[in-house]
């Protein structure tokens, strides 16, 4: 195997096909190190959509916890896109350790699950698009992290559930939901409710984190988390009603939207 370096362009233009006779490890290295630039279109046109398209067909197996390692590790990253990034990383080794199990230990994906967790509610830059970064979508691609750890860590779903609580209605924001963070986030939480096994009081629980946060509202304008929180309900109640096209109705959906709208009558008073 070889262990030169990549000619990324060349390997665009022709469709990503996977290097023959690379190194795997070789491989991983250079696309972590392109999953922290700051070109948008080396970050997210080449890294990302080769890691997506590799480690779905198999070509990465054998480097996936090493990926998914230096990926946790960069929760703590000073340069945003290199935070943002990273969960994506893990849902890509993740779907392939779901569809292959055994493909990484399972010590491994609760490292991972750590340093999410910790890095998921309290990062301070949630906006969805930068002019110069490109696409950074903190929140978005958190959340199908989220779910794809719900998938290899079911125990963890109502950790996850509230997990997503907290990012939706995290104070420290003066960024307004505006590239659909909203529904990717309730598309996210459909996904965790979708994992079977949930109790009814498990899959409706996290609420209580929204309503928490909301008591003591009055008067006066909205503030950012607040309207991010009211966005991200009523796309999940969409959700709800309508299932995803690949996986259907959650369980329990029907109860879980009952208490989602109840919250919302709180701002939309007028609601029957």
């Amino acid at each position: 195997m070889t262990t030169d370096p990549v000619d990324w362009p060349s390997l665009v233009a022709e469709g990503l096909p996977f290097p023959g006779g690379a190194s795997p490890s070789s491989i991983a290295d250079e696309l972590s190190d392109l999953l922290v630039a700051a070109d948008p279109e080396v970050r997210d046109a080449w890294g990302y959509t080769a890691l997506a398209r590799w480690s779905r067909e198999g070509h990465l197996d054998e480097v996936l916890e090493r990926l998914g390692d230096t990926a946790a590790q960069r929760f703590t990253h000073s340069e945003v896109q290199a935070r943002t990034f990273a969960p994506l990383v893990l849902r890509c080794v993740l779907d392939r350790e779901c569809a292959v199990p055994g493909l990484v230990p399972e010590a491994a994906v609760r490292r991972w699950y750590a340093g999410f967790a910790s890095w998921y509610p309290s990062e301070p830059d949630t906006r969805g698009w930068d002019d110069s970064l490109g696409w950074l979508h903190a929140v978005a691609h958190g959340a199908d992290a989220a779910a794809a750890f719900a998938r290899r860590l079911p125990e963890e779903r109502a950790g996850l559930l509230e997990l997503c609580a907290r990012r939706m209605t995290a104070p420290h924001t003066g960024y307004r939901y505006a590239q659909l963070e909203d529904a990717r986030l309730a598309r996210g939480i459909t996904g965790i409710l979708l994992a079977p096994g949930l109790t009814r009081e498990q899959a409706a629980g996290w609420l209580s984190v929204v309503t928490g946060a909301l008591e003591g509202g009055g008067p006066g304008p909205v503030a950012p988390w607040a309207f991010n929180t009211f966005a991200t309900l009523q796309a999940l109640h969409l959700h709800l009603v309508l299932g995803l096209a690949e996986a259907g109705v959650p369980p329990h959906a029907e109860h879980v939207a009952d208490r989602v709208a109840a919250v919302l009558r709180l701002p939309y008073g007028w609601l029957a």
